[in-house]
């Protein structure tokens, strides 16, 4: 069947020397993002949020099906709930309340250099707590059946342009993401074909924020990038 196309819209007609410009700024922009385990408690606009996440949606997706949900969660009763929830879960990971960590040996050892352990104050503290839901049906009509393509790396890349625009917007995040997350299905009252993929915390950074030495060691071009 025969499908209207529309004409793909103008790109800047940059130099080149321009372009290497504008792409080496955005890489001088994005390595001072940080996960942010501090938060202060200031408000912030209701409106930087809603930007963000129309960023989110412009993401590359599987058939345009835009297999996402943002639930955002501001109101203090219902961040307080998704502590509680996330805490006994991350005790269980962690082994806090005495029984054997859910977590192996080997993977306590790489959080390590990170300092995390089970308690998250920051999602009680921080104004905004986007949980980020990956559809596995619905279509663009969400009817909840039609089958969704390339869902998780559709979300992914979403989350990716979210956190992105958040920084961009003078904003810290953390992406938590505490397992099982089936409790947050409950939570946001989102249905069965939702699952739940991660909390982006978003809000500023709290006066005593740190990030640690483990965290500010990135790999090389060379290390992560070949040219065939």
């Amino acid at each position: 069947m025969s499908q209207t196309h529309h004409p793909f819209p103008p790109l800047p007609d940059y130099s080149d020397a321009e372009r290497i410009a504008r792409a080496k700024a955005a890489y001088e922009q994005l390595k001072t993002r940080h996960s942010c385990r501090d938060f202060s408690d200031a408000p912030v606009p209701r409106e930087v949020i809603e930007h963000a996440i129309r960023a989110a949606g412009t993401a590359p997706n599987g058939a345009n099906h835009q297999p996402w949900h943002f639930a955002v969660i501001h109101s203090p009763e219902k961040k307080r709930a998704l502590r509680e929830a996330a805490e006994a879960e991350e005790r269980r990971f962690y082994g806090a309340d005495g029984d054997a960590p859910k977590a192996s040996a080997e993977w306590l050892g790489a959080l390590a250099p990170i300092g995390t352990d089970a308690s998250k104050p920051f999602l009680e503290t921080a104004p905004w707590l986007i949980v980020c839901f990956a559809q596995r049906t619905g279509g663009i009509a969400e009817d909840g059946e039609t089958q969704n393509y390339y869902v998780n790396e559709s979300v992914g890349i979403a989350c990716g342009m979210l956190i992105a625009t958040l920084h961009d917007a003078g904003l810290a995040t953390l992406t938590h993401t505490p397992s099982p997350m089936g409790f947050l299905r409950d939570l946001c009252g989102r249905p069965k074909n939702e699952k739940p993929l991660m909390i982006i915390v978003a809000g500023l950074p709290g006066e005593n924020a740190t990030v640690p030495e483990h965290a500010v060691k990135k790999k090389p071009l060379e290390q992560i990038a070949s040219w065939l």
